[in-house]
């Protein structure tokens, strides 16, 4: 047994027993799914905590923490990994909004956590509950009852995880301004360089305006004749040795490097005075915003992880295996007081976690996060089109392509995986949706990849991605060969493609026999 697992076992027992703490544990667990954990090791699911003899028995048996759902159930032993969304929907009584705030400093999870509370408040929100997560990070919660029933005609209890989703995205953004500026307060970019893997190119930059996307950082080289003089600016070349010909078709001289600069673009937007070109900041200053400072995002961002069906958090005043620290519960005035000490797990004082939110409460941030995301969504659209506008695969109607079309690395995918299998599930699905096939066939065809690899992918995991894929009205195009993270992550190339994609590979097979 490591020490750390020593250092732990050894309070358990003690810790547990205190009469509060079970009371606190039994009255958060109502209607969630909670699971212990064993040290290194989850308990099984679905599972529940109805009595305080519960959480002493569990620890007996070896538990040192207990994880619950952000969503709340009819039945938690009706719940199955192989359920639908609609069998989902139909067994959720309600969700709260949980954020985790999470960063390698705990300082500037400190500053994340206040400013969205700030943020909450701002919108409406005057109860909410703060606590440790045991680590270097701090959890938010806002009870399900702040959200009204329906809004727009949904069900509120039917928009998980969605609108929980939107909500933390929408903070992240309202609350990155003064996020960087802060964060420049207390660490310096020799700070964080020295004490993080992340370069210098990654803590700060432009975000372009149109999309809010990052800018790409890229390097335009100056080369010079040493005969005629004539200047040729090359982008994205690194320096090298490499002798370079004249362009001046009448002259004999060589281009030589003679010096370099940094230059910015948006690898989603296109130039707006010349479509063949990417927006950069040279030409279009106005069209970028300069990051103040550092980009505190980078260092403490929202994990929305956890924003996701059935994810499990740890429970206030749980312990964390891997610090002997407890969960604590904090007000918005100890926040900002708040030290590791204050989580001593034998010097805790019991208080709710979770807030008695009115009805309605949630509502302006809830109107505000959604039509937000709204925008974002009608943005990104725009930028897909704007990707792949030039393949223009409207042109020609694909309709039941027989598989001998199919490009190698799609057959290749097709034979199954050992590793990989979501991402290989998302270039199938997009990738058959394209070509026209109907839903039957998509759903059979996906089925019979399955069996194949090894070991197959759930059948409920397979069931959500396909009905989740059918019902969307956009077009999602299966993503481009120059994707490492999927082609060739996954062994299925392993030299560049002639094409960009494998769509423009089945047109150009299908060309062939007109």
């Amino acid at each position: 047994m490591e020490e750390k697992e020593k250092r732990i076992r050894a309070i358990t027992n003690l810790y547990y027993s205190n009469k509060k703490l079970q009371e606190s544990i039994v009255d958060f667990s109502k209607n969630r799914e909670v699971v212990p954990r064993y040290f290194e090791q989850f308990g099984k699911r679905p599972d529940s905590i109805q009595y305080e003899s519960d959480v002493i028995g569990l620890v007996r048996k070896g538990a040192t923490s207990f994880h619950a759902s952000e969503e709340l159930w009819e039945d938690v032993f009706k719940l199955d990994s192989e359920m639908t969304v609609g069998e989902s929907n139909s067994l959720r009584k309600s969700w709260d909004l949980l954020i985790d705030v999470d960063s390698p400093f705990l300082d500037c999870s400190k500053i994340a956590t206040r400013l969205i509370i700030e943020a909450l408040e701002q919108h409406g929100i005057k109860r909410y509950g703060v606590k440790f997560s045991g680590s270097k990070g701090f959890h938010i919660i806002v009870s399900g009852k702040a959200f009204l029933e329906e809004y727009e005609g949904y069900k509120t209890k039917e928009m998980f995880p969605e609108w929980a989703r939107a909500i933390s995205e929408y903070l992240m953004n309202y609350i990155k301004k003064d996020y960087n500026k802060e964060i420049g307060k207390i660490l310096s970019e020799d700070d964080i360089l020295r004490r993080t893997r992340l370069t210098k190119k990654d803590i700060s930059g432009f975000y372009c305006k149109n999309c809010g996307k990052k800018a790409i950082n890229g390097i335009i080289v100056n080369l010079v004749c040493n005969v005629c003089g004539m200047k040729v600016e090359k982008k994205d070349s690194k320096t090298s040795k490499r002798r370079l010909k004249c362009l001046n078709s009448s002259c004999a001289g060589i281009l030589n490097d003679e010096d370099s600069r940094e230059y910015y673009y948006c690898e989603n937007c296109k130039d707006p005075d010349n479509k063949n070109f990417q927006l950069d900041y040279e030409r279009h200053p106005e069209n970028f915003e300069k990051v103040m400072g550092i980009d505190a995002e980078e260092i403490a961002s929202l994990d929305l992880v956890l924003v996701a069906p059935r994810h499990l958090f740890r429970m206030p005043y749980s312990l964390h295996e891997k610090t002997a620290l407890a969960s604590v519960v904090l007000s918005k005035n100890e926040l900002n007081k708040f030290e590791i000490k204050h989580a001593d797990p034998l010097r805790v004082a019991i208080k709710d976690f979770l807030p008695d939110n009115y009805p309605g409460e949630g509502s302006r941030i809830l109107n505000s996060a959604v039509e937000w995301k709204k925008l974002v969504d009608i943005r990104e659209d725009k930028i897909e089109k704007k990707r792949y506008e030039d393949y223009k695969y409207e042109e020609l109607k694909f309709d039941d392509v027989d598989e001998s079309f199919f490009p190698e690395p799609i057959k290749k995918l097709l034979n199954g995986l050992e590793d990989g299998k979501k991402r290989g599930l998302f270039v199938l699905i997009t990738f058959l949706r394209n070509l026209g096939f109907s839903p039957d066939k998509i759903n059979k065809r996906i089925r019979e990849w399955n069996e194949k690899n090894k070991p197959p992918l759930k059948e409920g995991y397979i069931r959500s991605q396909i009905e989740w894929h059918l019902k969307q009205k956009r077009k999602i195009l299966p993503p481009n060969y120059d994707n490492d993270g999927f082609y060739r992550d996954l062994g299925l190339i392993d030299k560049k493609p002639d094409t960009k994609n494998p769509l423009v590979d089945v047109k150009r097979n299908l060309k062939r026999i007109v």
